[in-house]
C-alpha cells in the first residue's frame, strides 16, 4: 500500500504525509523521546510486526525523497484520543471509558505504573495541517503529541472519577515489550511549526466520555 501511494505521489508531484508512530522508539532508554533517538525495538518480539513495519515505512519515505526528490512529511504520532473512537479498537482510552461506563472492572496491566502521553484529536489535526503546510525542506521526522505524562493507573482513576463509575481495578500480567515510558519532546514542532497541544487531558476525557455515553445509550 505504501509503495503504491509513493508511486502515485511521485507521478503526480504530490506532497505525501506518513503517519508514523511513537512505537518506532520501542521501550525507550531515552526519556523524553527526541526525534534523534534511534529507539530500542525488539525485532523478534510480539510487537515487532507493527514497530518494524512503521520503521521500514520511514526508510522507504526517505529513499523516495533522496532518489526522486519527493516532498515528504514524516510525523511521529504519540497516543491520540477523542470522540469517534471505536469502542472496541483496543486502545487504552476507549477500553477504560467503555469499562467504566458499564461499571465493569478496569483491566490494568502490570501495576499500572507505565506512563503514556495523550493528545486530543483536534490538537493532533492542527499539528498535521501545519506540518503539511510547512516548507519543503522540513521533512521531519517530527514528534506530534502531548508532553503531559500520566501513568496508566492515573488515567484509569481520572476516567472513573469523570464518569462517576463504580468500576474497580483488576490486574493482569504486563505484556512483553510493553513500553515503560512514553513522553514526546516537542521542541522541534514548537520551533518549526509553532505548534503545541492546547487541550488538557481532563477536558479531552470529558468530551470523549460524553461521546461514548451517547453511543452506548443508542445501543
Amino acid at each position: 500500500g505504501l509503495i503504491n501511494a509513493l508511486g502515485f505521489a511521485k507521478k503526480h508531484h504530490a506532497r505525501i504525509l506518513q503517519a508514523s508512530t511513537s512505537e518506532v522508539y520501542g521501550d525507550p532508554l531515552e526519556h523524553p523521546q527526541k526525534e534523534s533517538y534511534r529507539g530500542n525495538v525488539n525485532t523478534i518480539g510480539p510487537r515487532a510486526c507493527y514497530d518494524e513495519g512503521k520503521r521500514v515505512s520511514v526508510t522507504l519515505m526517505f529513499d523516495y525523497h533522496r532518489k526522486w526528490g519527493m516532498e515528504i512529511k514524516v510525523a511521529r504520532i504519540f497516543n491520540t484520543y477523542g470522540p469517534r473512537m471505536a469502542k472496541n479498537d483496543g486502545r487504552v482510552v476507549s477500553n477504560f471509558i467503555v469499562q467504566a461506563l458499564d461499571n465493569q472492572p478496569i483491566t490494568i496491566y502490570g501495576k499500572g505504573g507505565q506512563t503514556r502521553s495523550f493528545c486530543f484529536a483536534s490538537d493532533l489535526v492542527e499539528g498535521l495541517v501545519k506540518f503539511m503546510n510547512s516548507p519543503n525542506e522540513f521533512t521531519g521526522p517530527v514528534n506530534l503529541g502531548n508532553p503531559g505524562e500520566f501513568t496508566i493507573k492515573e488515567l484509569a482513576e481520572k476516567i472513573i472519577d469523570l464518569s462517576e463509575s463504580k468500576s474497580k481495578f483488576i490486574y493482569e500480567a504486563l505484556p512483553d515489550d510493553d513500553p515503560r515510558q512514553r513522553k514526546p519532546d516537542i521542541t522541534l514542532a514548537m520551533s518549526k511549526l509553532n505548534w503545541q497541544p492546547q487541550i488538557k487531558l481532563e477536558d479531552g476525557l470529558k468530551k470523549t466520555i460524553r461521546y461514548f455515553q451517547e453511543q452506548l445509550s443508542k445501543e
